[in-house]
């Protein structure tokens, strides 16, 4: 088993294992620890003499010498249906851009980014309501079944890729400024935003100089509209406005303090002048 070094967790900084490690060394399997498959690593690995290398979220490129190492080469699990949203960031990036569907897809790694021949997908629907976290947890249980299905294909000899075909789009990884919110964009762009930036690296905003961030947020169909960026508490709910409109906010979490409704950290505010986020 191949995975990540071991890394400072939690206020106290504690060296936690992943829980890929973890759930390993639990069950009396051998575990590997690197961040990049450098030459000590591959060796490693090639003292195994192993068939099939399987990659899910390892987060580090494997070079040209090393996809070699396993007889069959290795798989890759990619949250996404590829060819659309090669890269780091696939789901975020789909909810992101209002996608509708997303999926899973199980190829051949190449050298090149995500361009390796398809084994299999799958299709999951994204929710109107539905942060990337949850969808990345929901296709993490449908993605393994389906890598599940191609391993047992490989190992039965009946495996069949086909080349990738269709719309190239990439997915960069997010920074936190992709968690930056602009009001003035379309509520459904803001929406998206929120979503897809949900739980890591989170949205935010600046109220009052201070830096609020968005856990969850909700498009308000039948509010009158706000001028973008201003923040009105009416009927016990806090709406902000964009370009259409307006933006409720369900649940925050303001800097320096624990995550709350928005109406309780609205009435903490005691604000009686104009409110607008930036």
């Amino acid at each position: 088993m191949l995975t990540r070094t071991d890394s400072a967790q939690g206020r106290r900084r504690v060296m936690t294992p992943t829980p890929v490690a973890a759930r390993a060394e639990n069950a009396g399997i051998a575990v590997i620890r690197a961040n990049r498959l450098d030459d000590e690593t591959g060796a490693a690995i090639a003292a195994l003499d192993v068939d099939l290398g399987v990659i899910v979220a390892y987060g580090g490129l494997v070079p040209k010498s090393a996809l070699s190492i396993p007889r069959l080469g290795w798989i890759n699990l990619h949250f996404s249906l590829l060819p659309h949203w090669r890269g780091a960031a696939p789901v975020q990036r789909a909810i992101m851009g209002g996608d509708t569907v997303s999926g899973a897809t199980v190829f051949q790694l190449v050298e090149k980014l995500d361009a390796g021949d398809v084994f299999a997908t799958m299709t999951e629907p994204i929710g109107a309501q539905q942060t990337a976290g949850a969808l990345l947890q929901q296709l993490s249980i449908s993605g393994a079944a389906l890598l599940s299905r191609v391993v047992d294909s490989l190992a039965e000899g009946t495996a069949h890729a086909e080349p990738q075909s269709g719309e190239v789009t990439l997915a960069p990884k997010l920074l936190l400024e992709d968690g930056r919110i602009d009001w003035s964009q379309h509520a459904q762009v803001v929406h998206n935003q929120i979503r897809g930036v949900t739980p890591e690296p989170g949205a935010s905003t600046s109220v009052d100089g201070k830096r609020l961030k968005v856990i969850e947020a909700a498009i308000a169909r039948d509010t009158p509209s706000l001028a973008p960026g201003h923040i009105s508490f009416v009927g016990k709910k806090v709406f902000v406005g964009t370009a259409t409109e307006p933006i409720e906010l369900l649940r925050v979490h303001p800097e320096g303090r624990n995550a709350m409704d928005a109406a309780a950290w609205w009435r903490g505010l005691n604000s009686e002048s104009e409110v607008v986020a930036s």
